[in-house]
């Protein structure tokens, strides 16, 4: 790999923060892949923060509703997934606070509905079981997926 200088990862990392969002870490590990110094590192990101190209609240909000929306991932799978990339704790907590739980239930609603369909079991605890097993690998909290697998039960003795 050849040699970046400071001003080159200044000038490739705010040419990539300005087509899409990214946090300090993935940054930081770019900077580390290209062996620029500590010391270098830490100038180059100061000036990607001031210059307000790197914000890590605001990559986390961006990040959430893009994991909750599209990829259909509870608030578990979500955190895990910033504290892998690293985004400090009192951030995630905050973030993750402002999701209200009727928006977990917007997702995970149709997501149960249509796993309910291609779900073969031979009884009602059975296929309970395997719902609750696939929304707990999707990251939803044990409360969030009773509240719609209680309430998909009382839409289907409804309907009959």
């Amino acid at each position: 790999m050849k040699e970046v200088s400071e001003q080159g990862a200044y000038l490739q990392l705010a040419a990539l923060c300005a087509r899409a969002e990214h946090c300090q870490h993935e940054l930081i590990e770019k900077m580390r892949r290209w062996e620029l110094s500590d010391e270098a590192q830490a100038r180059v990101m100061q000036r990607l923060i001031s210059e307000r190209y790197v914000d890590d609240e605001r990559y986390a909000r961006a990040f959430v509703r893009d994991k909750i929306t599209y990829n259909h991932w509870g608030r578990r799978k979500v955190e895990q997934g910033l504290w892998m990339k690293g985004i400090d704790d009192d951030i995630r907590q905050r973030v993750l606070g402002e999701i209200a739980d009727e928006e977990y239930l917007a997702v995970l609603r149709p997501l149960l509905k249509q796993k309910r369909r291609s779900t073969k079991a031979t009884s009602d605890y059975e296929l309970n079981q395997k719902l609750v097993k696939f929304a707990l690998s999707r990251g939803f909290t044990y409360d969030i997926i009773r509240q719609c697998i209680d309430g998909d039960v009382d839409e289907v003795d409804g309907d009959a």
